[in-house]
C-alpha cells in the first residue's frame, strides 16, 4: 500500500494576526506618508525569518530606488530670511541633551578613508581655510516636527574634490563620536546646498548641535544629517546606518 501524501494543515487568517496587527500599528504611526509609508518604520526591528519584515524591507529599498529615479541634483530646497530662524533651535538625537559628545576643538581630526585619494586627517582650521558659505534651510524630522536653522562651512562637493574623492563612487558615509553612522548617495553628497558645517544654530559656544563638524543635507530628512562627524569615507558597498539598519527608510528624501 503506497504511502499517502501528507495533508497540509490549514491556514487561517488568525494565524498571521499578530503581524498583520504589526503592521497596522507602522501604517497608524506613519499614516500620511505616501511612497515611505510601509518604509519609514520608527525603530523597526528586522527579522531575517519574519516574512512580513522581508517584505516591508524589500519595500524600503524599492522606495529608496524610486527616490534616487526621481531626485534632481540641481533643485534647490527652501532658503529663509534671519527673522525667521527657529529660536531656540531643538535638540534632536537618540540620547538625551546632557549625553551629547563635548569635543575639545583643538585636539579634533576629521578622517578619511574608502575611495579617496588623499586621505590625509584634516585639522577645523584647515577645513575653515577652505571657501566658506552659510544658508538658512529647514531641517525636517521624521517623528514630524521641523524647525529653520542657520549652518555655515564649506560646500561638501569641495571638500571632496579637494581631498580625491571617488566622485563616480555609490556611497558617502560618516561615523560619528556619538557612535552615530549614517550614508547618503553621492548625487546628494555633491547638491550645492548640502555642506559641510562648522557654524551652527544657537550659542556659539553650544556644541550640542554637532560642534566640530556636521554635514548639513537640506534635501534629506534629519536623521540623515549627522553630528559631531569624525569619519568620512567613500565607497560602492551599502554602508547602511544607525537607524537605516532598524527599518528606516535609506535614501529618506525631504
Amino acid at each position: 500500500m503506497s504511502a499517502q501524501p501528507p495533508v497540509k494543515p490549514k491556514i487561517s487568517l488568525k494565524d498571521f494576526r499578530p503581524q498583520i496587527e504589526r503592521i497596522e500599528r507602522r501604517l497608524f504611526l506613519k499614516q500620511g506618508l505616501s511612497l515611505g509609508a510601509l518604509s519609514m518604520l520608527s525603530g523597526c526591528t528586522l527579522k531575517d525569518d519574519d516574512a512580513v519584515d522581508k517584505l516591508l524591507w524589500a519595500m524600503s529599498r524599492w522606495n529608496d530606488r524610486v527616490q534616487a529615479a526621481i531626485f534632481d541634483p540641481a533643485k534647490l530646497a527652501r532658503t529663509y530670511t534671519e527673522a525667521e530662524v527657529t529660536e531656540p533651535f531643538p535638540f534632536n538625537a537618540y540620547y538625551e541633551e546632557p549625553m551629547a559628545p563635548v569635543i575639545y576643538g583643538p585636539d579634533y581630526r576629521l578622517e578619511l578613508s574608502g575611495l579617496i585619494s588623499d586621505k590625509r586627517q584634516w585639522r577645523i582650521e584647515d577645513l575653515r581655510a577652505l571657501p566658506q558659505t552659510t544658508q538658512i534651510t529647514q531641517h525636517i524630522c521624521v517623528e514630524g516636527w521641523s524647525a529653520i536653522g542657520k549652518w555655515g562651512g564649506t560646500v561638501f562637493k569641495t571638500f571632496l574634490e579637494r581631498v580625491g574623492a571617488d566622485l563616480t563612487a555609490k556611497y558617502v558615509g560618516f561615523k560619528c563620536a556619538d557612535k552615530y553612522s549614517t550614508s547618503i548617495d553621492m548625487p546628494t553628497a555633491l547638491h550645492p546646498q548640502t555642506l559641510l558645517t562648522l557654524d551652527f544654530p544657537g550659542k556659539p559656544d553650544d556644541t550640542k548641535y554637532g560642534y566640530p563638524v556636521k554635514v548639513r543635507i537640506p534635501t534629506k530628512l534629519g536623521f540623515k544629517n549627522p553630528k559631531f562627524v569624525t569619519e568620512i569615507f567613500v565607497t560602492n558597498d551599502y554602508p547602511g546606518g544607525y537607524w537605516e539598519n532598524q527599518g528606516y527608510n535609506w535614501f529618506s528624501g525631504s
